[in-house]
């Protein structure tokens, strides 16, 4: 886990904003709390003089529960126990003691030092129930999909529509170079990437992507397109990747715009 990094870099954050010359910290347009001046203490100022308004107090706060929101969804807790959770904060807020003294531990519900082992088993949990469970939702979508009109299907599982075909400038290597436009979906229909029909293609070397495209692109031609239903073997698999769940089917519609064969040097002694 990196709960201790993630915690470490929030104070070092800041710290930095802390030790920031007030010439340097650009204001925020639009926060009221955010414009106030900084003041600099002279000899008739108190300290009630530097009691944080209501406005700023509010957007800290704010910020905190941002800071917070980030770390539950960067880490994929999903749904959890807010009475708990603020009962936790309370609980360590009031905490008597020294946190790296033995007993400080003590005076908790759960010691803050099981932190690392009780989140691990958690998110583990959290994986393999995700993993399963779109595992069973590819195996109903492939079976009922594959008899689908148009709809064909290689060994190794790949299942694929042309819409058009090309021309006969297909790729055949792995190191060929392809450009594309595409529109990447779950089988939720959510879209997690995508190069729109109005945009440039980008460029990709085929043995750089998922298996399905490396398979996929080679059954059309330059100015093909192709619909590709990518199982999770051919795709990111059980890892997933960043905004993908383990074990994701992936629904793609690729635009072939240009191939280039990958053409081997030849070495200047060869050339003589």
């Amino acid at each position: 886990m990196k709960t201790n990094k993630f915690f470490a870099a929030l104070l070092i954050g800041l710290a930095v904003v802390a030790c920031k010359p007030k010439a340097e910290q650009a204001p925020v347009e639009g926060e009221e709390a955010a414009s106030e001046a900084v003041k600099t203490p002279s000899v008739d100022m108190t300290a009630k003089d530097f009691q944080n308004s209501k406005a700023l107090t509010d957007s800290v706060s704010y910020l905190v529960g941002i800071n917070f929101g980030s770390f539950v969804k960067g880490y994929d807790f999903g749904d959890l126990n807010y009475a708990q959770i603020k009962k936790g904060m309370n609980d360590f807020i009031k905490a008597q003691g020294n946190p790296r003294d033995a007993e400080f531990g003590e005076q908790f519900r759960i010691d803050p030092n099981e932190m690392n082992e009780v989140f691990n088993k958690f998110l583990e949990n959290r994986r393999h129930q995700k993993m399963l469970a779109n595992k069973e939702k590819e195996d109903k979508f492939l079976a009922k999909n594959k008899t689908q009109k148009d709809v064909q299907v290689t060994e190794s599982g790949l299942q694929y529509i042309i819409v058009e075909p090309g021309n006969a400038n297909k790729p055949t290597s792995l190191k060929d170079t392809v450009w594309v436009r595409y529109k990447g979906e779950t089988l939720d229909g959510e879209v997690f990437d995508e190069v729109p029909a109005d945009a440039d293609s980008v460029r990709m070397i085929l043995g750089r992507v998922v298996k399905g495209w490396q398979e996929g692109l080679q059954l059309v031609g330059e100015g093909g397109k192709i619909k590709l239903f990518v199982p999770a073997e051919l795709g990111y698999g059980e890892r997933g990747n960043q905004g993908i769940e383990p074990n994701s089917t992936l629904i793609f519609d690729v635009d072939l715009d240009k191939v280039a064969p990958f053409v081997e040097k030849v070495k200047e002694e060869e050339a003589k």
